[in-house]
């Protein structure tokens, strides 16, 4: 498994749906760290994911420390517009985390602050720009990791 998307307590379900739909056609794991902001049945994600539900590998976790203690990823990259290093400078590695926040917030400081500066990771934005789409940019970051490890199939 190349990577794990980490959504921490996501909000919109259509953007969720999206990102199942996304980590379906890449391979990646997605781990949605509760409480999330809506109901897992909820049609919206349902509709946005399509039938791409039935090949996704999804987990739930009641917090962020549980998916930690079970999945143990090899590194845990935190995406936010605080992030000093883009994206596109990291270096990733089969079996990283990329954790995400909700949309209307982001990632807590205490998170962040618990990540090594090299680990906070930003997606370059127009100055006047507050924040991108969550499931744009889960998108943007997914595709450049798995660029990098050669586009590794399989799951």
């Amino acid at each position: 498994m190349p990577f794990d998307v980490v959504l921490y307590e996501p909000e919109i379900p259509p953007n969720t749906g999206n990102i199942v739909r996304l980590c379906a056609n890449t391979g990646a794991r997605l781990h949605l760290i509760r409480p999330l902001g809506f109901e897992w049945e909820d049609k919206r994600l349902r509709r946005a994911g399509l039938d791409y539900h039935q090949i996704a590998h999804v987990t739930l976790h009641d917090s962020l420390q549980a998916f930690q203690d079970e999945i143990r990823p090899k590194r845990r990259f935190a995406f936010s517009t605080k992030g000093v290093t883009t994206y596109t400078d990291a270096q990733f590695i089969s079996g990283d985390a990329l954790l995400f926040g909700p949309e209307t917030r982001g990632l807590p400081d205490d998170i962040l602050e618990a990540t090594p500066p090299e680990y906070r990771l930003r997606i370059p934005m127009q100055p006047e720009s507050r924040s991108l789409n969550l499931a744009n940019a889960v998108g943007i970051v997914l595709y450049e990791a798995w660029r990098q490890i050669g586009f590794v199939e399989g799951n």
